[in-house]
């Protein structure tokens, strides 16, 4: 699922920047990246983090639901974007002894309504499939989470995180024989 997937998002960054009349440079600029990071991610060479993912959308001045709108892998699901916790980048806000940044995700959010919850699943917790009207961000606080998407099935074990159109039908399963946590943020986009 994931190669499918990564391969539409860098024809569509291409084919919007194309529409846009935005040049390779211009775009790398507007997205506070290097020109041969999106000339390799525009050719499939290279993984965008979700952090750079989301800011060259921006820089595209597209919504996040048109970017991502009618993508598909070759099963017919909605993307999926999976950050493991050895992908964060660290860096350092300002000097301090004892403080560790990594940022996870990163996310502009006017016009939007934002919920930030934990939710503890119990070993034997169950819901059927759902949808939500908003984009969804799961981080794995504790324990080992698998995330069914109708035929699809995304594990994530602590540290790990993910973002998706909560429109997906979907559920989480507590793998583990203890208490599972995450922070889940919702992104409500308001109508227009």
């Amino acid at each position: 699922m994931e190669e499918d997937i990564l391969i539409q998002i860098s024809n569509r960054i291409k084919e919007r920047r194309r529409e846009k009349n935005i040049t390779v440079q211009e775009l790398a600029i507007r997205a506070n990246v290097s020109k041969g990071l999106i000339s390799q991610i525009e050719n499939s060479r290279t993984i965008p983090s979700l952090i750079v993912l989301i800011d060259i959308i921006k820089a595209l001045e597209i919504d996040l639901n048109e970017f991502f709108k009618d993508m598909r892998s070759k099963s017919d699901h909605l993307p999926v974007l999976v950050k493991r916790k050895h992908e964060y980048d660290h860096f350092e806000k300002e000097h301090a002894d004892g403080f560790h940044y990594q940022r996870i995700f990163t996310q502009s959010i006017s016009q939007s309504t934002v919920d930030i919850v934990i939710l503890e699943l119990e070993p034997d917790a169950f819901r059927p499939l759902v949808e939500t009207e908003a984009f969804e961000y799961k981080y794995i606080l504790s324990g080992q989470v698998a995330y069914r998407f109708d035929d699809d099935t995304i594990t994530l074990n602590q540290g790990d995180s993910m973002l998706f159109d909560g429109r997906i039908p979907h559920t989480p399963k507590n793998m583990g024989s203890t208490t599972a946590s995450m922070l889940v943020v919702y992104f409500f986009e308001e109508k227009k």
